[in-house]
């Protein structure tokens, strides 16, 4: 019984295994003839056609048509599979509009150029394509690598690869995904051809391509590039033909970005075939999320730390995303700030840590309301839930870079907030966004440096402190100096307007760092004029928070938060009869590079102090004082003079000091020779020794030792050499003791 009901099972599951297929068959045609017969108008978006009612989703119409799917507002109106839409559903069920438009394009094969403003879905608008081409044409294990999705950064990849297990989990379709800094290689190496879908980040796939056996992409029927702008500039240039010289041209290809490429040249690299371009905020009064409220505040550079602290310290119960330029400076502040204890969980985030922390962080900053510092490795596609505000402490490098970080909050139909802080010689760059097309909605708003609470002082007691600090601090000022010199557009970044001295005491740092990438002009100074900087004396005590860090003067101060008040600039009035004070500490010199004496250096600029600690003009203590109120007197011809002199001086020393130097290195060269021949004498003393102690052997092995017997006392006679007894006996005294010796022998 109990094989019959084995046998009866195997068949029942034979059946229902045949019926699927039947029906997966049977679903597949009916989505080919759908797709087929209601092919949207090349060049034409969806979006111009009418919403149908929701009685419609059913896929055929009374009169026995199919829908024009053209105008749809819903997933289940489209020619999707039953997987797929229960796949979607119930997280997924009303298009976004950039779904609406290029969903019927890129379902009936053809190449599509989409354009939509940040957090508008364009994920959904390529992953649904790539999964429902490849059940259509029931690709399998065996067929190999089907489809191939590309992603500048590896977060956005996992991310791409978290959505795509979501939507295609109840499909047969293998899918891997293939990053950098991971350690199983190997183990990649080994699954990599069997899997239908790739989501990878360039370099990873090229060394897929370059080193693992057998990797075949020869039957490819789709090519994405998310963030395509970011894939297609210089950096990834290399890579990415690389890449393409190995893909079949006939294929499907997909580009997604915030800001598409329209380059003829970009666009004949991809081989595309009469794509369709679609930007569904084309005609959007502004480039930017609706729903975003976005602010610009200058503030000089040495005060910029200042302000991100203060506006750190007043939203302690909000979501918070700080940009910053280079790793460097993420991971000094970061650091810096961790150790300060603001209240606020900190996370940090950039390009130079590990896979799996980043990783990690990614997911933290996801679930819980931190404050996270990071590069703009961050500020493409990643989906970061719920941020309140993103914090642009340094200047983007363009227009799509800072679209494309403010992006990261009012997603979907949520709100969000954005700040830049921007220094008076990046003015230009707030002119460019205003003047940009579409237009981006900035406000600009005064600091109120009064409410600000200031934490050099705080920063340097944590370098003393924390020697390792210290030298993070060193190399983000650097860093942040070649980011600006590297940028592309010199009318806003020129680094020869920033004032090096007092950033560097901003950060803390005692003296400021040597600048070597720096090539300077004859004359030229790395400090540059001295900025209007806050009266208020630093102290270090503990920072007290406030809630009143921002403040408007703007009208539409009556709607915002009193939390969310933007500072006032306040300057508090000079102290007549006050001095200036010092523009900056004296450059430090490194220990492993000789001084150079720069002889066009500028005269009388040294600050002098007396006794009491007050500065003095310079060359104070050179002059006579001549009693009046008025200070002290110079005679102009008694100063040069006093430096001909000197420099006279200098020159005569200069010489004695090299006659000085010469004669050490002949005394030098001529102790090593010294040195030299004494090595050689008493190596030849030593090979002398041992030859005759060897020759002495030699002798010694051929001595001749003889006996006599004739001794009247019976004593032995004593030895001597052989020649020399030979030569004392006469011929015939000879013969007898050789015969003596045969007859012993004999007997």
């Amino acid at each position: 019984m109990a094989v019959k009901e084995t046998n009866r099972s195997k068949k029942t599951s034979r059946a229902i295994r045949k019926t699927k297929r039947l029906s997966e068959v049977e679903e597949i045609a009916l989505l080919e003839a759908w797709i087929e017969s209601q092919k949207p108008i090349n060049g034409t978006n969806p979006l111009s056609f009418p919403h149908l009612p929701r009685d419609a989703a059913i896929g055929r119409l009374g009169d026995g048509e199919f829908s024009p799917y053209a105008g749809c507002k819903w997933f289940d109106q489209l020619p999707l599979s039953g997987k797929t839409k229960d796949g979607l559903k119930p997280k997924y069920l009303e298009m976004s509009d950039i779904q609406r438009a290029s969903l019927p394009h890129s379902l009936c094969g053809r190449d599509v150029l989409g354009a939509a403003k940040t957090g508008s879905g364009k994920t959904l608008a390529f992953i649904i394509p790539v999964i429902e081409k490849l059940y259509r044409l029931r690709w399998s294990n065996y067929d190999g690598v089907g489809s191939i999705i590309v992603s500048p950064t590896k977060e956005l990849a996992a991310q791409l690869f978290q959505e795509l297990q979501t939507v295609g989990k109840y499909h047969t379709l293998s899918a891997g995904l293939l990053i950098g800094g991971r350690k199983d290689v190997e183990t990649e190496k080994e699954r990599v051809n069997s899997m239908n879908i790739l989501i990878c980040t360039p370099g990873r796939l090229l060394q897929h391509m370059d080193e693992t056996p057998n990797f075949d992409c020869s039957q490819l029927q789709m090519l994405v590039l998310d963030e395509a702008d970011r894939i297609l500039d210089a950096g990834f240039k290399k890579e990415l033909d690389a890449i393409i010289s190995q893909l079949p041209k006939k294929r499907q290809t997909l580009l997604f970005s915030a800001t598409q490429t329209k380059s003829v040249k970009d666009l004949a690299r991809l081989s595309l075939k009469d794509p369709e371009y679609i930007s569904v905020h084309a005609e959007s009064e502004t480039a930017t999320p609706e729903h975003l409220n976005q602010i610009a505040m200058e503030v000089p550079l040495e005060q910029k730390l200042d302000m991100l602290w203060s506006f750190i310290k007043s939203h302690l119960h909000s979501k918070l995303l700080v940009f910053l330029s280079s790793c460097k400076q993420v991971k000094f502040v970061y650091e810096a700030f961790r150790k300060l204890r603001p209240g606020i969980p900190l996370l940090c985030l950039h390009g130079r840590m590990r896979q799996d922390v980043r990783m990690a962080i990614y997911a933290q900053f996801c679930e819980k309301r931190a404050c996270l510092f990071s590069t703009d490795v961050a500020s493409r596609g990643l989906d970061f839930p719920a941020v309140d505000w993103v914090i642009q402490v340094d200047c983007p490098e363009d227009i799509a870079a800072y679209i494309h970080r403010v992006g990261r909050t009012a997603r979907f139909s949520s709100k969000g907030k954005s700040i830049l802080f921007y220094s008076p010689s990046e003015k230009e760059m707030i002119t460019k966004l205003q003047n940009a097309e579409p237009k981006i909605p900035i406000h600009l708003r005064k600091a109120n440096i009064q409410k600000m609470q200031p934490i050099s002082g705080l920063l340097a007691s944590l370098l003393v402190k924390y020697p390792n600090l210290q030298a993070l601090a060193q190399r983000a000022f650097i860093t942040y100096l070649k980011s600006i010199q590297k940028q592309r557009d010199k009318e806003v970044f020129d680094v020869s307007k920033l004032p090096f001295e007092e950033f560097a005491v901003s950060l803390g740092l005692p003296m400021t760092p040597v600048i070597r990438f720096l090539k300077l002009k004859k004359g030229q100074t790395l400090t540059a004029p001295a900025t209007t900087t806050s009266t208020t004396k630093e102290k270090n005590v503990p920072v007290v928070a406030r809630n009143d860090v921002l403040a408007d003067d703007s009208e539409s101060a009556e709607e915002e938060d009193s939390g969310d008040e933007i500072l006032r600039q306040k300057v508090a009035a000079k102290a007549d009869g006050e001095a200036d004070p010092p523009a900056g500490l004296p450059s430090r010199v490194l220990k492993k590079k000789k001084l150079k004496i720069n002889v066009h250096r500028p005269i009388g600029t040294r600050f002098v102090f007396d006794e009491e600690g007050n500065s003095l003009p310079p060359l104070a203590a050179l002059a006579g004082a001549n009693g009046a109120d008025d200070g002290f007197h110079f005679d102009k011809d008694e100063v040069e003079g006093r430096f001909k002199k000197l420099k006279e001086e200098m020159k005569k020393h200069d010489k004695e000091d090299k006659l000085l130097l010469k004669r050490r290195l002949r005394e030098k060269r001529a102790e090593k020779k010294m040195k030299l021949k004494r090595l050689q004498g008493e190596e030849e003393e030593e090979e002398d020794e041992e030859e005759e102690q060897s020759r002495g052997r030699r002798n010694k092995r051929q001595k001749l030792y003889l006996d006599s017997d004739d001794d009247d006392d019976g004593q032995t006679n004593p030895q001597m050499d052989g020649s020399d007894f030979a030569s004392k006996m006469s011929v015939d005294a000879q013969v007898d003791l050789a015969l003596q010796l045969l007859n012993k022998m004999n007997s």
